[in-house]
């Protein structure tokens, strides 16, 4: 049942994000006097197809995984001469480039769209101010305090943990200080705190800068529940189950979510006493059980640690008065949003850029797998969560297809801008050597962002 769920909701995002994305292109063409022959959602076998008055084919297929927009080219046969005014080569290298950039454009202004319509409900952060600071850690090191609010990182300001998160990221892989602005909460005077990092995180798989340097948000912990169970892992073997609240382990209380990672991380191949309370299934109450569970030893960035193949939910409440409720009119929650999809934007362009270089370690790259766990796993906390994460999808799709390489749209832009450049267009043979090229490439990352996606624990 749960692979279905994940399955349907998959289906939903990519449905919403390929139909707005090729609409893109089919609204352009239409405006831009092109004939549009097919409108294809999903590959494959068709299950349903209907005509308009344009005689345009409108397809919906069994794998909604992509679609395409199939428009009179005089590239793929001969055409009749009353039928070349309508075919997307004879129109003008303008004409063409915005054809090709709705695509990309219409996925960005979902976006705005679905965060606009979030931003009408206002938007609530949990204020920067730090609850906890592991010892011995980067954040202890450089001063930091407990009660200190994050006021700016490197200047930007950051009202919320998310916004301090989102900024540290972009110190990913370098060496130098993370400048730190900072207050105390009585105080209205704020000073500078540098954090000296090198190579910082280059070779963390699924970095959270927060937490690595240290730093926790004021969190009344209250507890852990095992989520999914890996059926193949050591915690499932021993008896763990999904649903299960951890009391204790070695007859010491669980107080936080990272002494048990670090506890189980350093007790490879060791017996752990896990007290913990499973609720009864068609009863009210609980059990309470005392398993004997040993961590299997993984290797992970270089060195040997414990691993249960479990994966955990937190229990607990963020004080109240640390809650930021900032509301929004019709016009302020537009500017955000505009405001936020090009931050997100952003961000993509930048992770990319430091997957690249080399800053960012490349198991960081997910495929098709992550993706739809992601939407199962966003789809079941809430609709809210969904359509927040459709929308940082579809941006997603946006700037990947933009990206210069051949066989994307803005490979095709390319093309397009060497044409309007050199005033005629690129030849045939060098479009093609280049989308084999790029053809390669893709089927490249995606091999590799599926291998990662098959090696990376659920």
């Amino acid at each position: 049942m749960a692979l279905i769920e994940t399955l349907f909701y998959t289906f939903i995002a990519f449905g919403v994000l390929v139909t707005f994305h090729e609409y893109g292109h089919f609204w352009v063409a239409r405006r831009c006097n092109v004939r549009v022959e097919k409108f294809s959602i999903g590959f494959g076998k068709k299950l349903f197809s209907w005509r308009d008055k344009h005689n345009t084919e409108f397809i919906l297929a069994a794998l909604p995984l992509g679609g395409y927009v199939k428009m009179l080219d005089e590239r793929e046969g001969q055409i009749a001469a009353e039928d070349r005014p309508y075919a997307f080569t004879q129109k003008t290298v303008l004409q063409r480039m915005a054809i090709i950039s709705a695509g990309p454009i219409a996925n960005f202004l979902l976006a705005i769209v679905v965060y606009w319509f979030l931003f009408l409900g206002g938007e609530k952060g949990l204020a920067p101010v730090i609850g906890d600071i592991n010892q011995a850690s980067l954040a202890s090191q450089a001063g930091l305090e407990v009660g200190m609010e994050i006021t700016a990182v490197d200047g930007v300001k950051t009202h919320t943990w998310a916004s301090v998160n989102r900024q540290l990221f972009d110190f990913i892989g370098t060496t130098g200080d993370i400048p730190l602005t900072v207050r105390y909460s009585n105080s209205s005077s704020e000073f500078q705190v540098p954090v000296a990092v090198n190579s910082w995180l280059r070779d963390e798989d699924n970095p959270s800068p927060i937490r690595e340097l240290g730093l926790q948000p004021a969190f009344e912990f209250e507890g852990l529940v095992l989520g999914p169970v890996s059926e193949t892992g050591s915690g499932y073997k021993g008896g763990l189950r999904q649903g299960d609240s951890l009391l204790a382990v070695n007859g010491v209380d669980i107080d936080s979510a990272d002494g048990f990672i670090q506890l189980v991380s350093s007790a490879a191949d060791q017996t752990l006493v896990i007290d913990l309370e499973r609720p009864h299934k068609d009863a009210e109450g609980s059990d309470f059980m005392v398993l004997e569970v040993v961590p299997e030893k993984v290797l992970k960035n270089g060195e040997f640690v414990g691993q249960l193949g479990i994966q955990l939910a937190v229990k607990g409440t963020y004080p109240e008065e640390l809650m930021r409720q900032i509301d929004y009119n019709l016009l302020s929650a537009f500017s955000r949003a505009v405001e936020e999809t090009i931050s997100t934007a952003g961000f993509i362009l930048s992770s990319l850029g430091k997957l690249i270089v080399g800053d960012l370690s490349a198991k960081n790259l997910s495929g098709p797998i992550t993706i739809a766990k992601m939407a199962g796993d966003t789809a079941k906390t809430g609709l809210d969560n969904f359509i927040r994460f459709i929308a940082i999808l579809s941006i997603m799709l946006g700037v990947m297809n933009l990206l210069p390489i051949p066989v994307l749209d803005g490979g095709h832009l390319v093309y397009c801008v060497v044409e309007w450049i050199k005033g005629s267009p690129v030849s045939d043979q060098v479009q093609l050597i280049g989308y084999k090229i790029g053809f390669f490439l893709l089927i490249s990352l995606m091999i590799f962002a599926t291998f990662n996606d098959l090696t990376r624990p659920f």
